[in-house]
């Protein structure tokens, strides 16, 4: 499907934009900032042409999201080795990805969606909520972008695009801090309230096990019954 299609292509997309930013010349580096705009927008453009063709699916909702982690991961990891960010940024991205995807992962065990761990109604709001949610995109796509636009500024020698570099880097890391600062905030209502929701679960599974199992000892004894009736 064309939705797909597009979701897949970010994949290559980045790997030329990677290669890009790891040019020593400064035109290879102002279009690898110029691709990360086409491959943000490429996230949004998925999404549009599946509702319009109405081709949305499961599979389709698992590679959007799949591509996206890709590409936030691998960005920080790729800004950090040009010393463009500190490196404490993609762990902390990263740390907080991984337990926050552990936590949703054992959710259906217990017979709940993922995204049902978190309970309360502030905690919705963090990380579910379109009004936080989109800012955090976009705060993302800024700092991306920026940091790409000032390394390749850097690449110049004139003094005209040194003070850009500067200037542009420091937007950049007002940016990226924010993001992980939204990055902390949309996990911390995870890290809180999914291990209360799973012991609350795996009490009450503890619970009625041996309601469970006293019923099918009756229906058994029922049976037993019946046969020898018979």
């Amino acid at each position: 499907m064309l939705p797909n299609l597009i979701t897949l292509l970010r994949i290559p997309l980045l790997a030329i934009i990677i290669g890009m930013l790891y040019s020593a010349t400064a035109g290879m580096r102002f279009v690898a900032a110029g691709l990360i705009i086409v491959l943000i927008l490429m996230d949004t453009l998925d999404g549009v042409v599946a509702r319009a063709t109405k081709q949305t699916s499961l599979l389709g909702s698992i590679l959007d999201i799949a591509a996206d982690r890709a590409v936030e991961l691998i960005l920080w990891v790729v800004a950090a080795d040009l010393d463009l960010i500190p490196v404490i940024v993609p762990v902390i991205v990263i740390a907080r990805g991984v337990f926050v995807d552990a936590l949703r992962a054992v959710a259906p065990a217990y017979g709940m969606a993922p995204f049902d761990l978190v309970q309360s109604r502030l905690g919705r709001l963090l990380v579910g909520s379109p009004w936080l949610r989109a800012p955090y995109g976009l705060v993302k796509a800024i700092a991306f972008f920026l940091l790409a636009l000032g390394y390749a500024f850097s690449a110049q020698s004139t003094v005209a695009a040194v003070r850009s570099a500067s200037t542009i880097a420091a937007v950049a890391q007002v940016a990226t801090w924010l993001a992980v600062t939204l990055c902390l905030v949309r996990g911390i209502p995870v890290f809180i309230e999914a291990p209360r929701q799973l012991k609350a679960r795996e009490t009450r599974a503890a619970q009625d096990a041996p309601a469970t199992q006293s019923r099918y000892q009756l229906t058994q004894e029922v049976i037993n019954d019946g046969r020898q009736e018979r």
